[in-house]
């Protein structure tokens, strides 16, 4: 089992940005996959980004082009750079690892992201 402690959430105005950070407790070369997932008020939990442990990534439809992951291996933590924000964008973000994608073995404990219009 995988550790995971997510930070950055917060509030926002609609347009600006946020950076999400996953720390995880164990090297995260040796992790197959992480990622993100959201949970709006209401909605299920779904998938936003992924990158494996080789640096390719995957995006939602409603998050490509605003959104990245990336991840820093001697820091053993994945980011979540949000640009563009928008209102549809507030939910509970969850970091996730994974041998299969979408990784969702492990999952941190969330924080929450709120996009004021």
């Amino acid at each position: 089992q995988v550790h995971l402690v997510e930070s950055g959430g917060g509030l926002v105005q609609a347009g600006g940005s946020l950076l999400l950070s996953c720390a995880s407790a164990m090297p995260i070369t040796g992790i197959e996959l992480m990622g993100w997932y959201r949970q709006a008020p209401g909605k299920q939990r779904d998938s936003v980004a992924s990158i494996t442990r080789a640096n390719y990534t995957w995006y939602a439809d409603a998050v490509k082009g605003r959104f990245t992951i990336s991840k820093d291996d001697a820091k053993n933590t994945i980011y979540l750079r949000m640009n563009n924000l928008k209102s549809e964008d507030t939910a509970v973000y969850y970091c996730t690892s994974g041998h299969r994608w979408p990784p969702s073995d492990d999952w941190g404990q969330g924080t929450q992201v709120t996009v004021s219009s």
